[in-house]
């Protein structure tokens, strides 16, 4: 359901078209983040800590580069589908993931504002017991894929992009056997994760 929503959320917003160089609202450079932080702020028993700081170059109108500095908890495999078992108690690790990394992305504009994009974000990952203990580290590449529409706002200024994602860690090394054992039930991708980015052009 809100993988649906967030489809139909990219083509209903209205949106101004990319500026070009000549424009002189025309910023090459920007720094941003995701709205999923404010699930930092919901009173959750076992909150995200997710974290995430991206800055970015538009090398032309259509191409732009970025860095992406993001941290986050987890405490089930990643490759849950929603279902029965999303969120599901018995599908959780015995204890959780802490994972931080600086990656990349390369986003392409289609036509207006519509782009695709991917990332790629290298994660050191520890792993932590129920106990608070540490039972050792890991590594973990995060690959994305995004489809979305960038939202220009307030004179060009500030910007929205929603967006629907895939994404896949086909590198996972160093699960502990107890975090294995989970992690071996499901696939190491995830298909409809909705995003919703946000920034400011400087």
């Amino acid at each position: 359901m809100r993988a649906i929503f967030f489809a139909v959320l990219l083509f209903a917003l209205p949106a101004s078209a990319q500026t070009e160089p000549s424009d002189p609202n025309y910023r090459r450079h920007f720094v941003g983040s995701s709205m999923f932080m404010l699930m930092n702020l919901v009173p959750l028993e076992e909150p995200p800590f997710f974290y995430q700081l991206n800055y970015g170059y538009r090398v032309t109108p259509k191409d732009v580069v970025s860095l992406e500095a993001i941290t986050w908890r987890y405490h089930a495999p990643l490759g849950i589908p929603y279902g029965a078992s999303y969120g599901a108690e018995e599908e959780r690790f015995p204890g959780h993931v802490r994972a931080y990394g600086v990656g990349v992305a390369y986003q392409r504009f289609l036509w207006k504002g519509l782009y695709s994009a991917l990332h790629a974000l290298p994660m050191h990952q520890t792993f932590v017991d129920s106990a608070g203990e540490k039972l050792g580290s890991g590594f973990q590449l995060f690959v994305t894929l995004r489809v979305g529409y960038h939202i220009e706002l307030f004179a060009n200024r500030f910007f929205l992009e929603p967006s629907i994602a895939c994404t896949s860690w086909p590198i996972n090394t160093n699960l502990p056997e107890s975090f294995q054992k989970k992690e071996a039930k499901w696939p190491s991708y995830f298909l409809a994760e909705p995003g919703l980015h946000f920034g400011v052009k400087l």
